[in-house]
Protein backbone atom coordinates (compact mmCIF):
# COMPACT_ATOMS: atom_id res chain seq x y z
CA UNK A 1 0.00 0.00 0.00
CA UNK A 2 1.43 3.38 -0.92
CA UNK A 3 2.23 6.00 1.70
CA UNK A 4 -0.39 8.29 0.15
CA UNK A 5 -3.05 5.57 0.46
CA UNK A 6 -2.15 4.97 4.10
CA UNK A 7 -2.34 8.71 4.79
CA UNK A 8 -5.79 8.90 3.16
CA UNK A 9 -7.03 6.02 5.32
CA UNK A 10 -5.70 7.54 8.52
CA UNK A 11 -6.86 11.06 7.71
CA UNK A 12 -10.33 9.89 8.74
CA UNK A 13 -9.11 8.93 12.22
CA UNK A 14 -10.66 11.25 14.73
CA UNK A 15 -9.91 11.94 18.34
CA UNK A 16 -12.90 11.40 20.61
CA UNK A 17 -13.58 14.31 22.91
CA UNK A 18 -15.57 12.45 25.58
CA UNK A 19 -13.62 13.25 28.75
CA UNK A 20 -15.37 12.40 32.02
CA UNK A 21 -13.73 13.41 35.28
CA UNK A 22 -10.76 11.37 36.41
CA UNK A 23 -11.28 9.44 39.64
CA UNK A 24 -8.76 7.42 41.55
CA UNK A 25 -5.69 8.12 39.44
CA UNK A 26 -2.27 8.37 41.04
CA UNK A 27 0.43 9.26 38.48
CA UNK A 28 3.24 8.56 40.97
CA UNK A 29 2.04 5.00 41.51
CA UNK A 30 1.77 4.51 37.74
CA UNK A 31 5.29 5.87 37.22
CA UNK A 32 6.67 3.31 39.68
CA UNK A 33 4.99 0.49 37.76
CA UNK A 34 6.02 1.43 34.20
CA UNK A 35 7.54 -2.00 33.58
CA UNK A 36 3.96 -3.25 33.11
CA UNK A 37 3.55 -0.77 30.26
CA UNK A 38 5.55 -0.69 27.06
CA UNK A 39 5.61 1.24 23.80
CA UNK A 40 5.41 -1.00 20.75
CA UNK A 41 8.56 -0.48 18.67
CA UNK A 42 7.65 -2.33 15.45
CA UNK A 43 5.56 -5.25 14.13
CA UNK A 44 8.03 -7.84 15.45
CA UNK A 45 7.86 -6.25 18.91
CA UNK A 46 4.04 -6.30 18.70
CA UNK A 47 4.11 -9.98 17.73
CA UNK A 48 6.58 -10.93 20.47
CA UNK A 49 5.11 -8.88 23.32
CA UNK A 50 1.39 -8.81 22.49
CA UNK A 51 0.38 -11.67 20.20
CA UNK A 52 2.65 -14.27 21.84
CA UNK A 53 2.13 -13.09 25.42
CA UNK A 54 0.62 -15.60 27.84
CA UNK A 55 -0.89 -12.77 29.88
CA UNK A 56 -3.80 -10.63 28.75
CA UNK A 57 -2.63 -7.40 27.10
CA UNK A 58 -4.49 -4.12 26.75
CA UNK A 59 -3.44 -2.47 23.49
CA UNK A 60 -3.89 1.30 23.73
CA UNK A 61 -4.00 2.84 20.25
CA UNK A 62 -3.10 6.46 20.84
CA UNK A 63 -1.67 9.60 19.23
CA UNK A 64 0.50 12.41 20.58
CA UNK A 65 -1.97 15.05 19.32
CA UNK A 66 -5.00 13.44 21.02
CA UNK A 67 -6.15 15.18 24.21
CA UNK A 68 -8.37 12.34 25.49
CA UNK A 69 -5.45 9.92 24.92
CA UNK A 70 -3.41 12.00 27.37
CA UNK A 71 -6.17 11.58 29.95
CA UNK A 72 -6.79 7.87 29.40
CA UNK A 73 -3.13 6.77 29.16
CA UNK A 74 -2.09 7.51 32.78
CA UNK A 75 -5.37 6.08 34.08
CA UNK A 76 -4.78 2.82 32.18
CA UNK A 77 -1.24 2.65 33.58
CA UNK A 78 -2.50 3.11 37.14
CA UNK A 79 -5.27 0.54 36.78
CA UNK A 80 -2.98 -2.03 35.08
CA UNK A 81 -0.39 -1.54 37.85
CA UNK A 82 -3.07 -2.49 40.37
CA UNK A 83 -3.29 -5.93 38.76
CA UNK A 84 0.32 -6.60 39.84
CA UNK A 85 1.56 -8.20 36.63
CA UNK A 86 -1.53 -10.23 35.72
CA UNK A 87 -2.16 -7.95 32.72
CA UNK A 88 0.11 -5.75 30.59
CA UNK A 89 -0.41 -2.53 28.66
CA UNK A 90 0.98 -1.98 25.16
CA UNK A 91 0.88 1.52 23.71
CA UNK A 92 0.70 1.88 19.93
CA UNK A 93 1.15 5.34 18.41
CA UNK A 94 -1.04 5.31 15.28
CA UNK A 95 1.16 7.88 13.55
CA UNK A 96 4.28 5.74 14.01
CA UNK A 97 2.58 2.39 13.40
CA UNK A 98 0.00 3.04 10.71
CA UNK A 99 0.20 -0.60 9.60
CA UNK A 100 -1.07 -1.82 12.98
CA UNK A 101 -3.78 0.86 13.08
CA UNK A 102 -5.04 -0.28 9.68
CA UNK A 103 -4.76 -3.98 10.58
CA UNK A 104 -6.97 -3.46 13.65
CA UNK A 105 -9.40 -1.07 11.93
CA UNK A 106 -8.69 1.88 14.19
CA UNK A 107 -10.86 4.85 13.17
CA UNK A 108 -10.92 6.79 16.46
CA UNK A 109 -8.45 7.34 19.27
CA UNK A 110 -8.13 6.40 22.00
CA UNK A 111 -9.12 2.82 21.21
CA UNK A 112 -8.24 0.04 23.65
CA UNK A 113 -8.28 -3.58 22.51
CA UNK A 114 -8.16 -6.50 24.94
CA UNK A 115 -5.97 -9.33 23.63
CA UNK A 116 -5.66 -12.81 25.11
CA UNK A 117 -3.05 -15.17 23.63
CA UNK A 118 -2.99 -13.21 20.39
CA UNK A 119 -6.75 -13.07 19.97
CA UNK A 120 -8.83 -9.89 20.12
CA UNK A 121 -11.47 -10.41 22.82
CA UNK A 122 -13.05 -6.96 23.15
CA UNK A 123 -12.47 -3.25 22.78
CA UNK A 124 -13.67 0.17 23.85
CA UNK A 125 -13.29 3.58 22.27
CA UNK A 126 -12.84 6.87 24.11
CA UNK A 127 -12.30 7.81 27.73
CA UNK A 128 -14.42 5.80 30.15
CA UNK A 129 -14.87 5.43 33.91
CA UNK A 130 -12.30 3.51 35.97
CA UNK A 131 -14.81 0.89 37.14
CA UNK A 132 -15.73 0.11 33.52
CA UNK A 133 -12.04 -0.23 32.62
CA UNK A 134 -11.59 -2.62 35.55
CA UNK A 135 -14.61 -4.67 34.44
CA UNK A 136 -13.13 -4.74 30.92
CA UNK A 137 -9.86 -6.14 32.32
CA UNK A 138 -11.63 -8.65 34.58
CA UNK A 139 -13.31 -10.22 31.53
CA UNK A 140 -9.86 -10.82 30.01
CA UNK A 141 -8.39 -12.56 33.05
CA UNK A 142 -8.56 -16.33 33.48
CA UNK A 143 -10.90 -17.57 36.23
CA UNK A 144 -9.18 -17.74 39.61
Amino acid sequence: MSQAAVHRLLSGVRCLRKTPQMFGTNPLFAAQQRWLTFNVQDEKDFKDRVLENDKPVLVDFTASWCGPCKILGPRLETIVAGYKGRVELAKVDIDEHQDLAIKFGISSVPTVIGMVKGEKKSQFVGVTEDDLIEAFIEKLLPPS
